[in-house]
């Protein structure tokens, strides 16, 4: 993760993902600069993909008892 990514936000990344993905798709953008635009989105891909796998290693779920009522949490299955 660089380090201008690293105090960014999952929102942050994501709102200048779409930016960048917009401006790509627009087409009207020089090659150099668009190179430029999608290395940086890269790397912001990479950076919501680790900080949703954050997110996901931290979610838990509720273990039920034989009558259907919560008894604790457990590890969220990784499938």
């Amino acid at each position: 993760m660089s380090d201008e990514n690293k105090d960014m936000s999952f929102e942050q990344a994501l709102e200048q993902l779409e930016t960048i993905v917009e401006s790509l798709e627009q087409g009207n953008v020089a090659l150099d600069k668009s190179i430029a635009h999608y290395e940086r989105g890269e790397a912001l891909r990479n950076h919501c993909s680790k900080l949703l796998k954050v997110a996901e290693d931290k979610v838990e779920k509720i273990r039920l008892d034989g009558s259907g009522n919560p008894s604790g949490t457990e590890p969220l299955d990784p499938t």
